[in-house]
Formats: C-alpha cells, structure tokens, sequence
C-alpha cells in the first residue's frame, strides 16, 4: 500500500510538471491542441505494424488500413504518381529522412550527399551511420540553401552520382530550399544520375498552402518527401511520414518468412498507434482544416513580428514562416518560454499559439528590459 502511494505521488508530480511545461512552450514545432480521448481505448492493445503496410503479416494487431489511408493522402498532397508511390508511418522526421537517404545510397551506392549548413542535425547523424560521402553547403542569409554555391560544388564532381538533401522549413530560420532550382541545376549540369530528397518535417504541412508556391514536392523533382505528425498536425507521441516512389522501395525489399510480409521499413516493429492517431487527425481536419490551421499560424506569426519590432526589437521571419526570429534573449526569458536558441532565438506560432500568449512572452521582454535600463541608470547615478 505504501509502494503504491508513492508511486502514485511520482506519476501526480510528473503529471504536473508536464502540464507546466507544456503551458509555455513558444520556442519547438510541437502541436499540443489536439484531443483524442475517443482513442483511448485502443492504448489497452499492442498494436504493432509489423513490416510494409501495403502487404499482409501473420500479425494482425495492426492498423495497416489507416496506416494505407494516411499514405493515400499525404502522396496526394505531395503530388506523387498515383501509379508509382509508398510510404510508412515512422517514429519521427529523423526515421523518415535516414529511409529517404537509405533508398538513395541503394540507387548509388558511390554517390555524394550535398547539404546545406541549415539542414537537421539528424541528416549528419545519418549520413554517418549510412558511411555515405558528403559535403556541406552554405546557406544565405535567411537559411536558404546557397544555390550558387551547390552549382559551383556540383560542377566540381560532375563525374559523381549526386544526393541533394533539401529542406523545406529549416529549423531556426523555416527557411524553405526551391527543389525546382535545385532540379534546374543538375539539368543545367547534365548529371542524370541524381535523388534528390525533402525534408519538409515542419512545414510540408502547410507547403501547398503557401502563396507564392515554394515548389518543394514530387512534381516539381523530389524522389521523397518527408514530414512529422507530431508538430502541425499533433499527437501525444512523436510520428513521422516517408512518401517516396514504389519503384525505387523495391529495389530494397526483402521476404521474411517469419512474419509472413516484406522487410520494407527502418525498424521492423513499429509503433501501430501512431497511423491510427494520425488517421483520425486527417479525417477531423480535412484539407480545409489544414489549411484553416496554417492561416491562423501565420496570423498570429504577423502579429508577433509587428508587436516586437513596434517595441524595437529586430525581429522577421521568411516570407509567410510562421517561425519568428529575433536577437538572442536572456537565459531567464530562454528558459521560462523554452525557446530554441543558437545565434539568435525563434518563437514558433504553432496552432495552439494564441495573440494573448504572444503578448504574455512580450510583457516578459518589457518587464526585463525596463530592469535592464533602471540597473544601467543606477549604475550611472552611482
């Protein structure tokens, strides 16, 4: 009886201090206005989606049909080959991006990886673990990659297969890579032995949205695309999305007898809640949910660059971001509101992000500026 008190203390204070930290979170991609109590439910069951989603397993606690329509819709979205396109539900952008770029080092296993200096930790991490050579790019000013330095790059190793790695959303600038003049380079080029993959984690999303269009997706040259659940869309669980060509996804199948189905994805086992959660997500929103939810993040984004600079602060963001940047903060400020910080700090207006929050984090830059100035004026008296 005693054990039990205490675990149910621990689990009460863990309860509250994520509750805590969830109410001022303004600096990560994370969606947290989502409900999915009629869910519930199945968390009693170990769903596993063993293998690939589009054949049948001995393993029937699966939720491979939601897990098929999740697939359906995102290869619409992205604008794939209705006749040529697969994907899976992963555990999260990092899973997605190492499939994109497994799929690719298969296709040319001597190719080079080209990536900009604003790419995901992640792609670097899996690079390694892939042993595949690359060489780093810079970015512009805005987190773009630098197209003219890709060309120039490029052109030095002409006589090498090419992965290019774009990024549509980087992570502290959302600054969004143009596929189609990346496409244009190596046409330019003449290098026909190319893949050229999207990490559009964040904002692949809302991509199509977007006016002017940022091309970014299948038709306009990507091989695969790849997102995360967890951040537009929400979900009590990090996921992600890989869509990519069902003939390039062959070239790497295997048989495996045991669980009478295909080898097609990273891990084998995998999280079968997470389609289920996005399934049902899709389904509540629709494409004018989406693009419902994008119009009120980018709102909110415009209201929070004019507040700040209206108080002086050098804050922008790329042409209609929802990712907010401005001179670094204080490690008070940094830590209250968890904001992503490097040489600068971001606020991201995620759905949940409201006018009023934003004016919450604004009052707390006002009140420690105005401690700043009466510290320094002080100090001058003295």
């Amino acid at each position: 009886m005693e054990i039990n008190t205490v675990q149910d203390e621990q689990i009460q204070d863990l309860l509250k201090k994520v509750k805590q930290a969830r109410d001022t979170f303004l600096g990560y991609p994370v969606s947290k206005d989502f409900d999915f109590s009629e869910l519930n439910e199945f968390l009693k069951y170990p769903i596993n989606n063993l293998g690939d989603p589009f054949e049948d397993s001995t393993y029937k606690v699966h939720t491979h049909e939601m897990e098929k329509e999740v697939i359906n819709f995102f290869a619409s979205f992205f604008r794939a080959n209705p006749k040529d396109y697969w994907g899976y539900v992963t555990n999260g952008g990092s899973e997605s991006n190492l499939y994109g770029l497994y799929i690719a080092r298969e296709l040319y296993p001597k190719a080079m990886v080209y990536y900009s200096e604003s790419t995901h930790y992640s792609v670097k991490k899996n690079i390694h673990l892939l042993n595949i050579s690359s060489i780093t790019i810079r970015s512009q000013e805005n987190g773009e990659i630098d197209y003219q330095d890709l060309e120039s790059t490029l052109q030095l190793n002409r006589h090498i297969p090419a992965i290019i790695l774009t990024t549509f959303g980087t992570t502290m600038m959302e600054a969004k890579d143009d596929v189609s003049k990346v496409k244009g380079i190596l046409k330019k080029l003449a290098i026909q032995d190319h893949y050229i993959h999207c990490d559009a984690a964040l904002s692949g999303c809302y991509g199509p949205f977007i006016e002017p269009r940022i091309p970014f997706d299948f038709q306009d040259g990507a091989d695969s695309i790849s997102i995360s659940g967890h951040k537009f869309i929400g979900s009590p669980f990090p996921s992600g999305v890989i869509i990519t060509k069902r003939t390039l996804k062959d070239r790497i199948s295997k048989g495996i007898s045991y669980i009478g189905s295909y080898d097609t994805t990273i891990t084998g086992s995998r999280n079968g809640h997470s389609p289920l959660f996005l399934w049902y997500a899709i389904k509540k929103l629709g494409i004018e949910g989406l693009e419902k939810r994008y119009q009120h993040c980018e709102e909110t984004a415009s209201y929070c660059v004019d507040r700040l600079t209206a108080l002086g602060i050098k804050a922008w963001r790329n042409e209609k971001a929802i990712t907010v940047v401005f001179p670094k903060v204080s490690q008070a400020i940094k830590e209250k509101w968890q904001l992503a910080t490097e040489d600068v700090s971001h606020l991201i207006c995620m759905p949940n992000v409201t006018k009023k929050q934003i004016d919450e984090f604004i009052e707390d830059l006002m009140i420690e500026n105005a401690l700043e100035e009466n510290k320094i004026l002080n100090n001058i008296l003295c």
